[in-house]
């Protein structure tokens, strides 16, 4: 499906020089001299490059037809995650590279969605907010709130977040999966 480069946006895979591109930055310049562009960086799927392009703002770009699939996360080992399809009772098993850093906030059960292009599996998008458990945090300093209103913490998935003071080790939070930050205390 053709797209203009005016509505390339962050996450979305495009069909590019014979490989697919996750785009991973971008950022739409209107130059004093000359047309508008968006400069673009992506990262390939296959080959584990990045690349950054200009798209003058008048082009059209393919962006990949992806099919998307809900799963369920089962479990994990050494080499591969594996995933449950809650319709038809399908198991499929992802690549550790595929998920990347994604994988640590998986928890059993979860449901997550799975995009294909050509029945092979390209990424996983996990829910906006998840639940998780503090493992570890410092304790708050009275009166610290003027020199920074944050403390680190160390969630039991093994993720280091920074929580507002109030939060205590053992409580339970949820955090944005995208930005892998605080939300809210429960």
């Amino acid at each position: 499906m053709k797209i203009n480069a005016t509505e390339i946006r962050v996450g979305m895979i495009l069909e590019y020089n014979n490989d697919l591109w996750e785009v991973l930055k971008t950022q739409h310049v209107k130059p004093g001299k000359g047309g508008a562009f968006a400069q673009v960086e992506m990262k390939s799927l296959n080959k584990n490059t990045k690349l950054n392009e200009r798209f003058r703002s008048s082009e059209t770009i393919e962006k990949a037809n992806l099919e998307e699939v809900k799963f369920n996360y089962l479990y994990n080992d050494e080499i591969n995650y594996y995933f449950m399809d809650p319709k038809t009772f399908e198991q499929i098993e992802l690549n550790k590279n595929i998920i990347g850093q994604k994988g640590k906030m998986l928890t059993e059960n979860l449901e997550v969605i799975i995009r294909f292009h050509n029945e092979n599996p390209l990424s996983i998008d996990l829910p906006n907010q998840i639940t998780c458990k503090i493992k570890n945090t410092d304790a708050a300093i009275k009166g610290q709130t003027v020199s920074s209103s944050y403390k680190p913490a160390i969630l039991e998935n093994g993720i280091n977040i920074q929580v507002p003071p109030f939060i205590e080790s053992g409580d339970e939070i949820v955090i944005d999966t995208r930005s892998i930050e605080y939300i809210k205390k429960i």
